[in-house]
């Protein structure tokens, strides 16, 4: 296997990651996501909830390590989540001093207009692409993320 590659594909492709994050952190994408969804939901409590969805049960310390924020920050969030019905807290089945996150069905219901609404704005954005280009940039992109996580 060659471990060397084309600096000049690999600076572009940095380039390309870092454009994509910018864009994908603009609080502008939340704020249109959330307006095409029709939820009442603040953007800041928007990711937590995404991924308490996708990774949950789930507990504050790792949401803080996925989300790059402060435990207390996310603890403060969760509360918020929590008081609102979208989340539960229960003791992890593991470790009892950690309080793990699920999403409630009202927090379900929330996370499937979010889901629709990111699939109307994909299909807005991606008219132009074929289904074959988006197999292959889903393949590209979970193998990527695979390698990048291991």
């Amino acid at each position: 296997m060659n471990n060397t590659h084309d600096p000049d594909i690999l600076r572009g492709l940095h380039t390309a990651i870092i454009d994509l994050v910018d864009e994908i952190n603009r609080p502008r994408r939340d704020d249109r996501l959330i307006e095409e969804a029709g939820i009442p939901l603040d953007r800041a409590l928007f990711p937590l909830l995404a991924r308490v969805w996708r990774y949950g049960p789930v507990g504050v310390v790792e949401l803080a390590d996925r989300t790059g924020r402060d435990h207390t920050t996310i603890s403060r969030q969760m509360t918020k989540l929590e008081e609102m019905g979208l989340i539960e807290r229960h003791p992890s089945a593991t470790d009892r001093r950690v309080r793990e996150a699920t999403v409630t069905g009202k927090g379900q219901e929330m996370v499937d207009l979010l889901n629709a609404a990111r699939q109307r704005l994909a299909n807005r954005i991606l008219v132009d692409w074929t289904d074959a280009d988006l197999d292959q940039l889903q393949t590209l992109l979970r193998r990527f993320a695979d390698d990048l996580m291991r």
